[in-house]
């Protein structure tokens, strides 16, 4: 019976120490490109597409390149796994998750968050007052 004990200790203690480190790999944080450079984890960057240097589609890598502003003003080429997102010239903020490698942010993800069409402009809200 005591040999019982032992089996079903290890497997829970197999249990717990698989499920943190489930949880420390899938914990991602929001950060800037300085921080994405020092650490080689997984990160999310918030910033803008930086419209002026354009954006383009490699279809024999499967790759969408561009360039990003983080919200601390530094610019960086990310090179997105994948084609381009459907809404991503009328975003008005992007997210891309990934690590710093190689000279360029490798995404292996992109939200974007588009402008709501429920959202009024300040003029029509004061005519309503």
């Amino acid at each position: 019976m005591k040999i019982k004990i032992i089996i079903a200790s290890l497997i829970i203690l197999i249990g717990i120490v698989f499920g943190a480190v489930s949880f420390m790999e899938s914990s991602v944080e929001y950060t800037g490109f300085s921080a994405a450079k020092s650490t080689h984890r997984k990160v999310h960057v918030k910033g803008e597409w930086v419209r002026e240097k354009g954006g383009e589609f490699d279809a024999t890598k499967s790759q969408f390149v561009f360039y990003m502003r983080d919200d601390d003003d530094e610019e960086m080429k990310v090179v997105l796994e994948g084609a381009k997102p459907n809404n991503f010239e009328v975003a008005t903020s992007i997210v891309v998750k990934g690590s710093y490698q190689n000279g360029y942010f490798h995404a292996s993800e992109l939200l974007t968050k588009c402008p709501s069409k429920y959202e009024g402009d300040a003029e029509s809200v004061k005519k309503m007052l």
